[in-house]
This record gives C-alpha cells, sequence and structure tokens, in this order.
C-alpha cells in the first residue's frame, strides 16, 4: 500500500477512534449508523458502497470518494464498473465532478500499482 494510502487509513482510523472516545451520544448515534447502513441486507455490500460512492462525487467529498473507492476495490470491484459509476456521478453531479472523478481515477491507478 502507497504510503499516501497508509496515511489516509491512519488518520481516518486514529480521528474516528478520538471522535468516539469523546462519548457524544449524538456523534456516535450517527456513526453507528453510518456503520451499520453498508452492512448487507436486501443489498449486498458492494451494492452499497456503490451507491455511496456515486453519491460522493455527486456530493464532491474527497475523502468520502477515496474511502468508497477503497472499499469497493476492497470488495472486488472491477475498474470497468468503477468507471460506470464514475459516468452516473458526473452525470449526476455535472461538470464541476471532474475535478474529484480525476483525484478518484488517480486513487484507482494507485490501489491497482500496490
Amino acid at each position: 500500500m502507497s504510503e499516501r494510502l497508509t496515511e489516509f487509513r491512519e488518520f481516518r482510523e486514529r480521528m474516528n477512534q478520538r471522535i468516539l472516545d469523546a462519548k457524544n451520544t449524538g456523534i456516535n448515534r450517527f456513526f453507528t449508523l453510518d456503520t451499520k447502513a453498508y452492512e448487507t441486507g436486501a443489498l449486498n455490500a458492494s451494492t452499497k458502497e456503490f451507491a455511496g460512492l456515486a453519491a460522493s462525487l455527486v456530493l464532491r467529498c474527497d475523502d468520502c470518494i477515496a474511502y468508497h473507492v477503497i472499499r469497493c476495490k476492497e470488495l472486488g470491484a472491477t475498474d470497468a464498473q468503477l468507471f460506470e459509476l464514475f459516468n452516473v456521478g458526473l452525470v449526476v453531479g455535472g461538470s464541476i465532478v471532474i475535478p474529484h472523478l480525476r483525484r478518484a481515477v488517480a486513487l484507482v491507478d494507485e490501489l491497482n500499482k500496490a
């Protein structure tokens, strides 16, 4: 795994733990809700991650995009599947998504090299 990906994961995990350790009921409930939303149910985890990725592109959240790209690859998504998702995000979000699309593709390339 590249240094950038390692740093991303370590920072995310460290800060999530710091936030949860503060024991704010509302925040902890939201984190639990978020985690449970991506568990397999009527939809499998991959489908939910695909939805999260498309939504994150439209919302233009680079951290969210990175997280969902990583999870999609961990769950076995192919580059062809990811590019179809990128297209959905681009069509729904418009040209303002293009800079985020570039970073998402760069991350896919980085993950493919790992």
